[in-house]
């Protein structure tokens, strides 16, 4: 049996070239603790603030600082909404980010569209594609305004990717627009609950209100950096609010209201791994 390690894991002589922070999921609210939407796992809504406030205590001390945070969604929960306390909290959870010595890359999530629409955030500080990175002469890399996706390079030859995650969904949208009729249409089609956001019976549980999914006119974009990363030898790093598991080259669609597949299809092509899953909690 060879015990010579792979030539790409990490060793204890590996040099490390650079870290990152990620941070997903901090739903505050000035709230008692309380429970998800299935009853089954516990909320700290006022406590996760000191979490945050912890984690950057710690980004903060590293004796090589991170090149960036990734804050992957979810910042602040939709009970706020309901309070009309949605302002006020994300307020207080961006001040408490000014703390951090590294730039920040949000991404958005359901809880961000269940307190606000589309257009508050693209005007929000939960905006932070003027982070994004320009390749000169390939403006087929550059995202359409259309929806929040963009790509930046903490280091050379690495590059990240956010994907907009609901691009493709009923929630921050008008409900008199194309794009909400287009999506409440695949809901329909594929779950027949009177509550839209239950997946009980279903063959196929990515399909409910709480998941989104990837346009067409993203995953052309998608492509077309990947393209460029590959014709470049760049490593790619790929961030988005639904959580994936990495699986080489795994057949099958992604369950993300029924794009993932395509999305599958764009990585497959660039020969890097495969993403399948879906957004289990709201």
């Amino acid at each position: 049996m060879d015990d010579k390690p792979d030539p790409g894991t990490p060793t204890e002589n590996s040099e490390v070239l650079f870290s990152f922070g990620v941070i997903a999921d901090v739903q505050y609210a000035d709230l008692e603790d309380g429970y998800n939407f299935q009853g089954n796992r516990r909320r700290y809504y006022r406590h996760s603030l000191l979490h945050l406030r912890g984690a950057i205590e710690h980004w903060n001390t590293e004796s090589s600082l991170p090149r960036c945070v990734l804050q992957l969604g979810d910042i602040i929960d939709g009970y706020n909404a309901q309070y009309k306390a949605s302002e006020k909290s994300l307020e207080l959870v961006m001040n408490t980010f000014q703390m951090l010595k590294v730039p920040v890359h949000h991404t958005w999530g359901n809880h961000e569209f269940y307190n606000f629409s589309r257009n508050y955030l693209t005007n929000s500080k939960l905006n932070t594609k003027f982070l994004e990175d320009h390749i000169v002469q390939h403006p087929e890399t550059v995202p359409s305004e259309d929806y929040y996706a963009y790509h930046f390079v903490p280091f050379p030859q690495f590059r990240f990717i956010l994907l907009d995650a609901y691009d493709l969904s009923v929630l921050g949208v008008d409900q008199s627009s194309p794009k909400y009729q287009q999506c409440l249409k695949i809901l329909r089609e594929h779950n027949p609950n009177s509550e839209l956001n239950s997946p009980q019976g279903l063959s196929e549980p990515q399909f409910v209100q709480f998941n989104g999914g990837f346009s067409q006119e993203q995953l052309n974009w998608l492509n077309e950096v990947l393209t460029f990363s590959d014709t470049n030898q760049e490593k790619v790093v790929i961030v988005s609010q639904l959580w994936y598991l990495i699986e080489k080259f795994r057949p099958g669609p992604m369950p993300s209201l029924g794009t993932g597949d395509l999305l599958v299809g764009a990585v497959a092509a660039s020969q890097g791994p495969l993403l399948s899953s879906w957004k289990r909690s709201w």
